[in-house]
């Protein structure tokens, strides 16, 4: 296309669109270059999840901007809800991904935890001393037999 065909103006915005358009297509053509299977086989279910809304996202976004360059207001269109409806479940896989991250309380070690700060050595001996006399004397009440 000459310089002189369309409005110095917008020169810098087609230039940012043309390498926007270059580098999706550079990252597309590495997606297609292996079969979707293979991918999919590397990734965890939740890496699948994110590739699935990823594509879908791109190609919906894709088709918005053809929708612009046809003249039609993709607002006024469906693709608006596609749109939408993809951003909500990226937030559903974005709150799991978050959750997954996220610290989680170890019981076990808590509890270790709370047992040796609340461990006296002098309460050992008589915890011992109580056990040994416990079981030397014969139980206080004793269940009624049938």
């Amino acid at each position: 296309m000459a310089a002189e065909d369309y409005p110095h103006e917008i020169d810098e915005q087609l230039t940012g669109f043309d390498s926007s358009v270059t580098s999706v297509k550079t990252i597309l053509e590495q997606l297609m270059s292996m079969p979707r299977n293979d991918l999919l086989q590397k990734l965890d279910p939740l890496d699948q999840a994110k590739l699935d809304l990823m594509s879908a996202y791109t190609l919906n976004s894709l088709f918005w901007m053809y929708l612009v360059t046809q003249g039609i207001n993709p607002r006024e269109h469906g693709i608006k809800q596609e749109l939408e409806r993809i951003r909500t479940y990226m937030n559903r896989v974005k709150e799991i991904t978050e959750k997954k991250k996220a610290a989680r309380l170890d019981k076990g070690a808590a509890a270790r935890f709370v047992r040796s700060a609340l461990y006296d050595p002098d309460d050992k001996d008589s915890k011992k001393k109580a056990a040994s006399t416990s079981s030397e004397t014969p139980p206080l009440k004793r269940s009624k037999q049938k």
